[in-house]
């Protein structure tokens, strides 16, 4: 990586190694992020999880009112 003037003060959640990183340490495409907290990028997959499901729901209400 090369030494930003303005790194990134964020917490990310690295998918290839299950490790949870604070500023740009792993490649962008392995990161989920940024999150405000250690705390909270240690929860990250649990948060995409709901996320999606709330997505699929507004998507299954969006669909249902086309019938």
């Amino acid at each position: 990586m090369s030494n930003d003037p303005n790194p990134d003060p964020g917490w990310y959640y690295n998918t290839r190694t299950g490790q949870v990183e604070h500023g740009e340490v792993g490649r962008a495409i392995d990161r989920l992020g940024p999150y405000p907290d250690r705390a909270t990028a240690e929860r990250a997959l649990q948060i995409a999880r709901e996320r999606t499901e709330a997505a699929d729901k507004a998507d299954r209400a969006w669909n249902s009112d086309d019938d």
